[in-house]
């Protein structure tokens, strides 16, 4: 099978689920010959370098100042040029916001079959076949393409680990970037100030519920953050509250996290807010009310008030990081 897998970068630096995406692309391909990488943006010709020892053998750059910020319209023509110069089986990205957004449209233009957001995959032939969470994480549905032309897939980050093996010259080549579009613009991103890893990469997530009571609060929660160099998410109680931002916002209608370790502060654990981070490889709880819902999902639980435990936590996490 031949595998292009879509390589997400974001100011010149690729992003650490991309690797993730590699590790796969390798294992499915079999071979460096098999595997291409491609990247989108504006002075990425040298990434290729960086990619050498991650399984492929070319890697393709669509490298134009035009590139510089994310616009689905070129991005997608420049991977589309990348797509007809390796003619891949299957093509695989991230579920980031930026792979929901390009891979649809991809799929679309080039008749092409789509799953998105696995957490699990497999190939058999040129067939794809994969697990993925439904309704908000409450049943996991077995998908699969049909075979025959094009597959587009999208993997869940921070399922899968990410393990170089070594292979794979990673020459780049350069195809042709698209030229700006008319219909459509990118005039800046904007985000927060903090330079923690963002929620979606972030491998340690400590997050505040409704009982945080204000946003001053939440410098209990920054506290501890910083002695282990998690990011800080928020449930959509506080962020309605006003006592956090919408873009710590963890759940069903904020971000979807997979973090290594996710700590949930004062937070009930209702079902939208599981379905952003049920999938954590460890949960501990804090919560006064024995009966929340998010001690059935916690690795750990501590009926606890947070402000007595959080605390606890961060003085604990100083002494074993001497």
């Amino acid at each position: 099978m031949k595998v292009l897998v879509f390589v997400e970068q974001r100011d010149g630096k690729i992003k650490s689920a991309a690797f993730e995406a590699m590790t796969i692309g390798a294992k499915l391909a079999g071979s460096p010959a098999n595997l291409a990488a491609v990247i989108v943006g504006s002075g990425v010709g040298a990434k290729a370098t960086e990619l050498a020892g991650w399984g492929a053998d070319s890697v393709y750059t669509a490298d134009s100042a035009d590139l510089g910020l994310y616009n689905v319209l070129t991005y997608s023509t420049s991977v589309e040029a990348a797509i007809k110069a390796f003619s891949p089986n299957l093509v695989l990205g991230v579920a980031s916001p930026m792979g929901r957004d390009l891979f649809p449209r991809l799929a679309a233009r080039l008749n092409g079959g789509i799953l998105t957001d696995l957490v699990s995959i497999e190939a058999s032939g040129n067939e794809i076949k994969g697990t993925k969470p439904m309704y908000s994480g409450k049943c996991i549905a077995d998908v699969c393409t049909q075979g025959g032309g094009i597959n587009f897939v999208t993997i869940r980050q921070n399922v899968f680990a990410a393990q170089k093996p070594n292979s794979g010259s990673a020459a780049a080549k350069s195809v042709a970037a698209a030229p700006g579009d008319a219909r459509l613009k990118t005039v800046e991103f904007r985000k927060g100030k903090s330079s923690k890893p963002d929620l979606t990469e972030a491998t340690f997530i400590i997050s505040g519920g409704r009982p945080m009571g204000n946003s001053d609060n939440f410098k209990i929660l920054h506290e501890c953050a910083d002695v282990i160099g998690a990011t800080v998410g928020a449930s959509r109680a506080a962020v309605d509250s006003g006592y956090a931002s919408h873009d710590m916002q963890v759940g069903q209608t904020g971000k979807t996290v997979n973090p290594t370790l996710y700590i949930a502060c004062g937070i009930s654990g209702s079902i939208q807010h599981m379905a952003g981070m049920r999938t954590s490889k460890t949960i501990v709880a804090i919560n006064t009310d024995k009966d929340a819902p998010i001690f059935g999902v916690a690795s750990y639980g501590i009926v606890a008030d947070l402000f007595e435990a959080v605390p606890v936590f961060t003085k604990k996490f100083k002494e074993l990081l001497k």
